[in-house]
């Protein structure tokens, strides 16, 4: 099995410059948003925030981050790759205790059980949060550049330690890459789920193929949208996990 820090890894040294996720944001807070982000930068994002986790936070194999981020979202992907190149669980299962809150309410509920919260901002110019947030939650438009952009964590995980937890269920880091269907080798990919842990076992699953992801936040594009051509798309991700 391969893990997912060294699924990205390969596809990096693969071709660093192809995309490996391209995001629409359709929504009406969204203003039409399109992000293009290269092999080699979701990379660096996702050491970024790996750093971030172990170092800023003290996150470890058998700590607990939840990520409360839209899906589908490009923010929510490396965020994903993050926690799992630590070595940690991600859950995106608000009833599940966590060590360590990434979302976009830092003053929710949520947010005041958790002992450490990191504040998102979704926006792909953000330089800050944007409201004053309160001490000890960290800004990570902010602060996330601070950060080193490479990754070597400092314990290991093993393939049986729990990857994610969605909907109730536990996934081991040597199941990531199961029972969420099959990715054409090298295929630009369509993803649309609102499903936030089925969207990150396929954005692992298209780059362990080879591919690159298309995201697409708000309605799912028709057959007919002129960005499927225009993007290369030939396959489309089901937006539910099956039975």
């Amino acid at each position: 099995m391969q893990f997912p820090a060294q699924v990205l890894l390969d596809a990096t040294r693969r071709d660093a410059t192809r995309p490996a996720l391209t995001f629409y944001d359709d929504t009406p807070e969204g203003h039409g948003e399109r992000i293009e982000i290269s092999r080699r930068v979701l990379r660096t994002w996702v050491a970024k925030a790996a750093n971030a986790l172990q170092e800023g936070l003290d996150v470890a194999p058998g700590s607990v981050v939840l990520v409360q981020l839209p899906s589908p979202h490009w923010r929510l992907a490396y965020w994903a790759l993050a926690v799992w190149s630590v070595g940690a669980t991600l859950t995106v299962d608000t009833q599940e205790g966590a060590d360590v809150l990434v979302t976009t309410d830092p003053d929710s509920d949520l947010a005041e059980d958790c002992d450490e919260v990191v504040a998102v901002a979704l926006a792909g110019l953000a330089r800050g949060f944007g409201d004053e947030l309160r001490s000890g939650v960290m800004d990570e438009a902010a602060e996330l550049s601070s950060y080193a952009d490479e990754f070597i964590p400092w314990d290991d995980v093993e393939p049986d330690d729990t990857a994610l937890v969605h909907g109730g269920e536990r996934v081991a880091y040597a199941d990531l890459l199961g029972d969420v269907g099959t990715v054409p080798d090298g295929a630009r990919t369509l993803i649309t789920t609102t499903d936030p842990g089925l969207l990150v076992r396929q954005v692992l699953q298209v780059l362990a193929a080879d591919g690159s992801a298309v995201l697409v936040r708000g309605s799912a594009p028709g057959p007919h949208d002129a960005r499927l051509d225009s993007e290369g798309v030939v396959h489309r991700c089901p937006e539910q996990l099956r039975a």
